[in-house]
């Protein structure tokens, strides 16, 4: 095969263009603010640079021109006028054919389609996967064979020399120095063992030391490996930010674009598909969604237009969300359209939304009422239904009128790389993704709240579900009186608490499917690899908040009989409070709103304890007690106050009126309520 002259500046010139769009596109929008436009002189002339070392003059002269351009704005700070942004646009745009040019051919090879830069960006990347792979598998199998030498060391040259020697020295004696020479052979033997045995210390230590060694920097290896042969999503939003601001230039539209989720790497080909459905998107949402200007106004809108693409990870699924905040779906129009060409029959009046959005996802239709270079042809749907049905995914869509449109476009996770949190359930090491941890704590036994709908524990002053992860991933029954390492995740719509056994470690791991005939729990997102290949789970947010909500309740003893308990406060959040925290315990509630009322409660029915706040309209809670203990019925029934009050001199006054404990509400805790009821109800 012919040597490829071109082949690493082709790479470069890829980058240098992808910086290059996107510096610019934020120049266009924030002004010469911050040395931009000193930054696109710096990438212009490293791109000349370059392109005269490999002898490409055309590469080198657009990139001068793109500087003479430039330099009179290199002081000026503010905005540089839309004409000259645009000359600078088609020299990129020229300099990137030039570059698809110095591609060698091969024979009978069919011509390749320029689709933007980023696409020539993940076209070398996906080229290079390969060679990646081979490297990968490499230091896998490399890392497996020095593993194995912990358990078989080889015999070293200086061990067998010292073995040849004792073998000669315990030999048989001639026999007129038998008894002399037999001391000797002894002695030397004995020196010799020695030696022997402190050689093979030091070759143990020193094989030891050099197998780690070798582990921890093949580990290392092997991970940066893993991270090139993925893309970060956030390498597509350089070409969709371009085309936005085309597509609105051609049309005279003001429009913006937003990028998030860009953190998260995938498999270069998922990548690569999905981005030239992103762009049918996106242009759809500039030239169909996106109202002008006048338009906008008119309706209470801002003038300018939003196009937003967020990309996430939702259990198994990588999910691509583009919304704008234009006009929706014209579902008369694209009615008519579908009559006209005898796609819908006699139900054509009747179509509800859905239907003929999937009508509309067919490809076919277009309800624009002019062929130009943005729309008119009604392919554009059709391509991203095609992408998406390449990578055995899906395509929801949402149309709100007046407000825009949403497309999720949802693919299965082919390989991902997450940063997450190693922990320990149940003698097994799995992980959870980061991002959807919200906090860790450590939580008793007393600070979980178990019910007849599963358990839950206090955050943040709000009652949230909680699940043991070893009973619910293995089925292990956690021993009485746990102690939980407890992270906070919000996922699904939820907030909820999954206990695990230990916090390990945060990492950044590559996750991949299980296979398909592999039968996985809901809350099971994948596996990644460890150092030694072993597999690990990756736990999946979404299925932890479902199990969390759906009334998961493990075998652990509620309160053994339903004690009724009073409280007594003139706040419902207060009241409404307690009584959660309290029934979620098991206990039975009644309520009552001033000490006047729960003194009359108290008279009627007998409890096995009273919970007062001290300042209340009427009878305070310093009264209420009083009261209580004053009559005989009630006087030995224990007591504790709510109270705002800290001082010492109020805490005093609780104990002196017959009090038996305070809760102060600044400091309100679930589980110090919990813990300080329990003894005093028996």
């Amino acid at each position: 095969m012919a040597r490829d002259p071109h082949k690493y500046f082709r790479i470069e010139a890829a980058e240098l263009l992808t910086q290059f769009s996107s510096v610019l596109l934020d120049l266009e929008k924030n002004g010469n603010n911050d040395g931009q436009v000193q930054r696109l002189l710096r990438l212009a002339h490293t791109l000349k640079g370059a392109a005269r070392v490999v002898k490409a003059p055309d590469i080198a002269d657009r990139a001068h021109t793109i500087e003479d351009v430039l330099l009179p704005f290199r002081e000026t700070p503010g905005e540089i006028p839309r004409e000259y942004v645009d000359t600078v646009l088609r020299c990129l745009d020229d300099i990137d054919g030039r570059v698809r040019d110095l591609t060698p051919k091969q024979e009978g090879a069919p011509a390749t389609q320029s689709a933007g830069l980023p696409v020539d960006n993940l076209r070398t990347v996906r080229a290079d996967i390969g060679e990646m792979d081979v490297v990968l598998g490499g230091v896998t199998e490399t890392h497996t064979l020095v593993n194995s030498l912990r358990a078989v060391p080889r015999a070293l040259e200086q061990t067998e020399h010292l073995t040849t020697l004792l073998l000669d020295q315990i030999a048989p004696a001639d026999a007129r120095g038998k008894s002399r020479q037999s001391l000797v052979n002894q002695e030397r033997a004995h020196a010799t063992v020695r030696d022997l045995r402190k050689e093979l210390a030091g070759i143990k230590n020193r094989l030891g030391s050099t197998i780690d060694q070798i582990d921890r920097e093949l580990n290392q290896l092997r991970d940066a490996t893993e991270q090139l042969r993925l893309v970060s999503a956030g390498s597509l939003f350089v070409s969709l930010e371009r085309t936005v601001r085309d597509a609105g230039q051609a049309l005279k539209k003001k429009v913006t674009f937003e990028g998030k989720g860009g953190e998260i790497r995938l498999d270069a080909y998922v990548l690569g598909l999905v981005q030239g459905a992103l762009v049918q998107v996106v242009r759809n949402a500039v030239a169909h969604g996106i109202e002008p200007e006048a338009e906008r106004r008119a309706a209470g809108k801002p003038t300018v237009g939003q196009v937003v693409l967020d990309v996430s990870r939702r259990g198994r699924q990588i999910v691509f969300t583009c919304r704008d905040d234009g006009r929706g779906v014209d579902l008369e129009a694209v009615r008519r359209v579908a009559s006209q060409r005898g796609l819908l029959g006699l139900e054509t009046k009747s179509s509800g939304a859905e239907e003929l959005i999937r009508l509309l996802m067919r490809g076919g239709i277009s309800t624009s009422d002019t062929v130009t270079e943005v729309s008119g042809r009604g392919i554009g749907l059709d391509v991203v239904r095609e992408s998406v049905k390449q990578l055995g995914g899906d395509i929801a869509v949402r149309s709100e009128p007046g407000k825009g449109v949403t497309f999720e476009l949802i693919v299965p996770l082919s390989v991902a790389s997450l940063e997450v949190l190693v922990v320990e359930v149940s003698g097994n090491i799995v992980t959870i993704p980061m991002d959807a941890v919200q906090a860790a704590i450590r939580v008793t036994a007393d600070e979980i709240s178990w019910g007849p709908d599963g358990g839950s524990l206090i955050y943040d002053k709000t009652a949230i579900p909680f699940i043991a992860v070893p009973r619910a991933l293995f089925g292990t029954r956690p021993p009485a009186g746990q102690t939980w390492s407890a992270l906070v995740i919000s996922a699904g719509g939820a907030m909820v608490a999954a206990g695990v056994d230990r916090l390990l470690d945060t990492t950044r791991v590559v996750t991949r499917p299980l296979p398909d005939l592999a039968p996985a729990h809901s809350m099971i997102a994948g596996v990644s690899l460890d150092a030694e290949g072993n597999p690990q789970l990756v736990l999946d947010p979404d299925g932890i908040a479902h199990e969390a909500t759906r009334r998961f309740a493990p075998d652990l003893e509620l309160a053994s009989t339903a004690r009724p308990i009073l409280v007594i406060d003139d706040s419902l959040t207060t009241r409404m409070l307690e009584q959660s925290i309290l029934e979620s315990a098991g206990y039975e509630v009644d309520l009552a709103t001033s000490g006047e009322e729960g003194l009359a409660c108290a008279r009627r029915k007998r409890y096995a304890l009273i919970l007062v706040d001290v300042e209340m309209p009427g009878m305070d809670g310093f009264t209420f007690i009083e009261h209580v203990k004053s009559d005989p019925t009630l006087r030995d029934i224990p007591t504790i106050l709510v109270t705002s009050r800290n001082a010492p001199e109020d805490m005093q006054r609780g104990l002196d009126v017959g009090a038996h404990a305070h809760i102060v509400k600044s400091e309100f805790d679930q589980a110090k309520l919990i813990s300080m009821i329990r003894p005093l109800v028996g």
